[in-house]
């Protein structure tokens, strides 16, 4: 996901930032399960450093925007 990798790569390292739906370009739902795996695995440059906003759709509660911590650069 290049627009993802974009936005990691503009971090300093140790840098806290967000990342939410809207900035990829994704729904709730889409963004729900990728932040679920980034909450299981760590994301491709940083991990999550603080609790995950939910938003309400349709009576369910879907993970909206993470805050992530920036990892050092692994290349």
């Amino acid at each position: 996901m290049q627009a993802l990798q974009s936005i990691v790569d503009k971090q300093k390292v140790g840098a806290r930032f967000v990342i939410s739906a809207p900035m990829l370009g994704l729904d709730p739902v889409a963004f729900d399960r990728l932040a679920q795996s980034w909450i299981a695995t760590g994301g491709p440059g940083f991990v999550l450093d603080g609790i995950p906003f939910r938003k309400v759709v349709d009576g369910q509660f879907f993970i909206q925007r993470v805050t992530v911590k920036r990892l050092a650069e692994q290349r």
